[in-house]
């Protein structure tokens, strides 16, 4: 009955306008179902970007430390105590936003609206999630650090240098209270959460430092500014200073008792957290199991290739008959190929002009010329986590310096710095530069920042981001770069089974217990690396949980979804399209940014 008075009503109202005065300048006629189905889905849309507005406000007011990362420095002077009341804020604050996007039609929504209540959905969700279950908060000293955004107010001109420091000093008003609350909400932390936390806010004392004190006593502040600038300098390194020592103690007292927290998480937790964090339409376990087959698989293409280059590199000697020896050797010998200590962080700076002239010349991608990249000396209150780095301005300050971090191996012994140069060696060094410069992390985090949707940019994906930086390594190779050298393709599988071991270690660390011993045979025996890189890895499977699976689950998201856009557009499709498309959509998780490109193949038959 419902469908036969639509119909009647709508073929009256078709004829009351058949029969009336024709449209001068021949409008479209619109049934009034339509029109106020039009205005509905307006109003909704319209309703949505309020609210997702007042959301990113109050994002900033919550956490401001991650506002000016994004370079929202309207947040600058501020800084939030982590204390009960502000954990209380917090979930009240994931808990009322919910209830106002789930009051919303999703049904009258667009397409790129609908993916952004997706994320904002998943941010709420894990909001709460981590501070009624995981509660890193109360075991993980390290999150507790106050520098990052103090070193960005000093290093980025985004005003004057008078201006920055009074941001500076009213930012350092309450450095002791946020270290108070940090030392209240600490109660049995995990042991190597707690010797990084020690490690990194030591390292925070410099960007407190002579330096800044120098800056103040030059500025055109007032006297009276520069007085109050001291006082709160000499507050805020006894307060980190404290805070240090207090780890301290903690580490000794519960080193005697055996008191750590174990930091492996269990399958209940880690498989909640993957959920959240990489966001594919597979389980963690799923994923591990993958990872074992493709692991399989590389050790093979290694194989095939390692017979081809022996006896080039081994004219006069037999070749073992273990493959995996086989490979070995080569590796050992392709890695004596590398840079000192010294010339290390110079060579890195002379490649990236190259990378960019290869992808340029390759029709691959478009790169703006306009936004630099410098390479630096990762900071002290960084380190301890990663050989290689990117730290990029956020959507609010789009031209600001992007810093590529790289650790100064001219300090390090001898040893440990051989070992680090091998792994990272002639070849495996141009895939990293690929990886977190051109046309990796660097790149796409350009493209991020000028995404019309900054929910798509700031509610970033690590899947995404991590899995953008894989794909570009093996994209460049495919393209020709290298020359298809056969020595670079052995090292790139080599790095590609670093990929794959990475969840395989992640998982295996903190769902299946895997000890130290075993981590080390997976990743020196079983994919090729060198001690000192498989050490740090070690700790970083131990620091970290679920991160070092995003690069494998993001790379072979994108794989498949490049396959599929190809098939469906057969002969009309173009790489560089399909990158450049792909990387409009912001870091939004792949599943997502699959809904967009398809939508826009549905629409338009094209990119």
């Amino acid at each position: 009955m419902k469908i036969l008075f639509t119909m009647l009503t709508l073929m009256s109202f078709t004829l009351v306008c058949a029969c009336g005065p024709q449209s001068t300048d021949r409008e479209r006629i619109v049934p009034p179902q339509t029109e106020t189905m039009n205005e509905m889905r307006a109003e909704t849309e319209l309703a949505f970007q309020q609210l997702s507005q007042q959301f990113i406000n109050g994002l900033w007011k919550l956490f401001p430390s991650w506002a000016v990362r994004e370079g929202y420095y309207e947040a600058a002077i501020h800084i939030q105590v982590p204390d009960k009341t502000y954990r209380a804020y917090l979930l009240d604050f994931a808990q009322t936003y919910e209830r106002k996007f789930a009051a919303l039609d999703s049904s009258l929504l667009s397409i790129n609206s609908l993916t952004d209540m997706a994320l904002i959905k998943n941010f709420l969700q894990r909001l709460q999630w981590e501070y009624t279950s995981f509660k890193s908060y109360q075991w993980d000293p390290s999150i507790y650090n106050v520098s990052h955004p103090f070193s960005l107010i000093l290093n980025t001109q985004y005003a004057p240098l008078k201006n920055r420091l009074r941001a500076f000093n009213t930012r350092m008003r309450l450095v002791p209270d946020y270290y108070e609350a940090a030392k209240q909400a600490i109660r049995r932390p995990a042991a190597p959460q707690l010797a990084l936390a020690i490690q990194q806010n030591t390292g925070a004392l410099e960007v407190f430092g002579d330096k800044v004190e120098k800056l103040v006593k030059d500025s055109q502040m007032f006297d009276d500014e520069k007085e109050v600038f001291r006082l709160r300098l000499q507050a805020s390194r006894e307060a980190i200073n404290d805070y240090i020592n207090f780890l301290k103690d903690l580490q000794t007292r519960l080193g005697k008792s055996s008191g750590f927290r174990d930091f492996r998480i269990g399958e209940k937790l880690y498989e909640e957290k993957f959920r959240f964090d990489i966001q594919i339409d597979a389980s963690a376990s799923a994923l591990y199991l993958r990872a074992l087959e493709e692991k399989n698989q590389i050790h093979n293409k290694m194989a095939e290739l390692a017979g081809k280059l022996w006896p080039k590199h081994f004219p006069d000697i037999v070749a073992p008959t273990d493959p995996m020896e086989k490979i070995r050797k080569l590796i050992d010998k392709l890695s004596l190929n590398h840079a000192s200590k010294d010339t290390f962080k110079d060579v890195i700076e002379k490649q990236i002009p190259q990378l960019a002239n290869f992808v340029t010349q390759h029709n691959l991608l478009y790169l703006d010329k306009e936004k630099p990249l410098i390479v630096r000396t990762t900071p002290p209150y960084l380190r301890g986590f990663a050989v290689a780095s990117i730290n990029a301005p956020g959507p609010y300050d789009k031209n600001a310096n992007t810093y590529y971090n790289v650790l100064p191996i001219e300090e390090y012994s001898d040893e440990q710095a051989n070992s680090l140069l091998r792994e990272y060696n002639h070849y495996t060094l141009q895939i990293l530069n690929i990886h977190e410069a051109i046309p990796g992390h660097y790149t796409q985090l350009v493209y991020a920042n000028q995404s019309p949707s900054i929910i798509k940019t700031i509610l970033g994906n690590s899947a995404m981001i991590e899995g953008w930086a894989v794909y570009a390594e093996r994209m460049m190779l495919d393209a020709g770069y290298g020359d298809f050298s056969p020595e670079l393709w052995l090292m790139y599988y080599k790095w590609i089974l670093r990929v794959i071991t990475n969840t395989i270690l992640d998982y295996g660390v903190q769902v299946k217990g895997m000890t130290e011993t075993e981590a080390m045979n997976l990743m020196i025996g079983g994919a090729f690396q060198q001690q000192a890189e498989a050490e740090g890895k070690w700790r970083r499977a131990t620091l970290s949980q679920v991160q070092l699976t995003s690069y494998f689950a993001g790379f072979t998201d994108i794989l498949a979804l490049r396959k599929e856009v190809k098939k469906r557009l057969g002969d009309k499709f173009d790489l560089k399209e399909f990158h450049e498309s792909f990387l409009s959509f912001g870091n939004a998780p792949v599943p997502i940014i699959r809904e967009l490109m398809l939508a826009k193949i549905e629409e338009k038959g094209e990119l």
